[in-house]
């Protein structure tokens, strides 16, 4: 149940957000016609970040008409239609805090780089609107604490609109191994707008599935491993982790104070480059929009991680075309066969690391959340999940809450001693090392797999993988997906990571390669894969 009301649906001259009923040429055997709906959005919400920049700039449009037409299009296919759960909750502010920036704008008064900019925060980021962060989690449902993260305070002052929050994996898909990407407990299971029964990947898969979806003009997630870069790439959007750090951890609900970072989660890499100017930290901050250059590949040696390319056929395909396109942009292609890491077990000890991180974290921020929150510890969240195991536990158990509460504090040796091995496993001795023995500038592969179906019986249940993220969560080192097609109606993103704060390097390299490559596709709200007719041919019985 979504902890504030949507607003109402608004009829605006934008004509953004109605849906559409298309007629189909085919009609059924049965002489019936029958009708689709398409979902697609529409003028200016249906913009990149930077096209509704300009737009708002030049005034031709209003910062007011396009919170209207994001809550309008909200209604109509997130509570309603494809009901894609993407949003948690709403602003009750957002519109007059537009209609202030936009007086502001007309009075001739400084603006900043996103004035007027509507976008969403995933639920475990604080913002001191009237509206709680949760985690998904009926815990923290009163967690109403007034308090900007330093990310939110940035964007807040780069002149962006917080429009709401949206929905999650709950505890950023730390709670169970048999969880289901995109389940919260407050907000249900979150739909990929490309195909609706397929996984969004979790944990950020609300503001990917929003982002994608034209629910808003940017969003902001989340990741500890694999929670940006894996929702934006099976939603077809652009998804940037920043290197740890560049980022202020504060005031979001953590697991890793060694790996957790927010990124932003947008249509393009400027986008992207945008919301990361406003949200990093630090007295120099990194101009990443000046950046960005069309020839940031030429010349570049680019390390192809054969080994994490994985084992389907059409993502190989697509790949190679990757390849291919970056070759087209001047960069020079290095084979990489293998990865071995330098620590036979550092993925088991990566989870440990996890797990005794969180419990210092998790009881950290609980002693401090809102006044209204009754749980104060993880071993009292463990209890009350237990005492509303109807809501909280009706599908899938609380194993890692329970597993990581058994583990003693961050100064036990075995967590020293496992955190000193996984991150020059995955940093010194991983990226650092491919990079240096290769001689190359950045690391590409698939940014993951095809997304598999939803599965609320088995929980999720993903095909061979695909991708090296991990290498770049567990460092802390910068990867950001691009994408670069789709299979069947399903995106495919393609994975540039590189060595500690090489992050404006990375988001040039792709840069140049999405505007070489230009393979974004927008969503077509398909209930699942048989919507497609070639695939619907093709499951029919044939008569002998």
């Amino acid at each position: 149940m979504k902890h504030v009301v949507l607003a109402a649906v608004f009829t605006i001259s934008m004509a953004a957000c109605s849906p559409k009923a298309v007629n189909l040429s085919d009609a059924p055997t049965d002489g019936a016609q029958t009708e689709v709906v398409d979902y697609s959005a529409t003028g200016w919400i249906a913009k990149t970040l930077p096209e509704i920049l300009a737009a708002l700039e030049a005034e031709e449009v209003t910062s007011e008409a396009l919170v209207h037409g994001y809550l309008d299009r909200i209604a109509i296919i997130d509570q309603a239609g494809p009901t894609l759960q993407a949003v948690l909750a709403l602003n009750p502010n957002a519109l007059e805090e537009a209609r202030a920036s936009d007086a502001a704008r007309k009075a001739g008064q400084p603006m900043g780089p996103l004035a007027g900019v509507p976008v969403l925060l995933k639920d475990n980021i604080e913002s001191k609107d009237q509206i709680a962060t949760t985690a998904g989690a009926l815990a923290l449902k009163g967690n109403v604490t007034g308090r900007d993260s330093p990310l939110v305070a940035g964007l807040r002052g780069s002149g962006a609109i917080i429009l709401g929050k949206t929905n999650l994996s709950q505890w950023a898909n730390f709670r169970s191994e048999n969880s289901m990407s995109g389940w919260s407990a407050l907000g249900g299971q979150v739909r990929n707008p490309h195909m609706l029964d397929r996984n969004p990947c979790g944990s950020s898969s609300g503001s990917a599935a929003a982002t994608a979806a034209s629910l808003a003009a940017a969003s902001v997630g989340t990741e500890t491993n694999g929670s940006i870069i894996c929702p934006s790439a099976v939603n077809g959007i652009v998804g940037f982790k920043p290197t740890v750090g560049l980022v202020s951890q504060q005031y979001i609900v953590p697991i890793s104070s060694s790996q957790d970072t927010a990124g932003p989660m947008t249509k393009t890499v400027t986008g992207a480059a945008l919301m990361l100017n406003a949200m990093s930290t630090g007295d120099a901050r990194t101009d990443y929009v000046a950046g960005l250059d069309v020839g940031a590949l030429s010349g570049k040696r680019i390390g192809v991680m054969r080994f994490a390319q994985g084992s389907n056929t059409n993502v190989k395909a697509l790949f190679d075309g990757a390849l291919t396109d970056l070759q087209d942009a001047g960069a020079e292609l290095v084979e990489i066969d293998a990865f071995v890491p330098s620590t036979n077990d550092y993925q088991s000890k990566s989870y440990d690391l996890l797990k005794y991180e969180f419990k210092a974290t998790l009881n950290a921020y609980l002693a401090e959340a809102a006044p209204a929150v009754t749980v104060r510890s993880l071993k009292e969240l463990i209890a009350f999940n237990t005492a509303h195991a109807d809501v909280e536990l009706a599908l899938f158990d609380q194993g890692i809450l329970e597993a990581s509460e058994m583990l003693g504090d961050l100064s036990t040796p075995v967590y020293l001693a496992a955190k000193a091995d996984v991150q020059a496993a995955t940093g010194v001795n991983g990226i650092d090392k491919m990079m240096a023995d290769n001689s190359v500038d950045v690391l590409v592969s698939p940014s993951g797999p095809l997304a598999p179906r939803v599965d609320a019986i088995n929980g999720d249940v993903w095909p061979d993988w695909a991708g090296a993220g991990y290498l770049a969560a567990v460092s802390g080192y910068p990867n950001l997906t691009v994408p670069m097609g789709e299979v069947k109606g399903l995106p495919v993103g393609l994975s540039m990571m590189a060595g500690k704060d090489q992050d404006a390097s990375v988001l040039a390299m792709g840069y140049a390669y999405e505007q070489q490559s230009k393979k974004r596709v927008d969503p077509q709200y398909l209930s699942n894969a048989e919507a497609r007719p070639e695939i619907a041919e093709a499951m029919k019985r044939r008569a002998d």
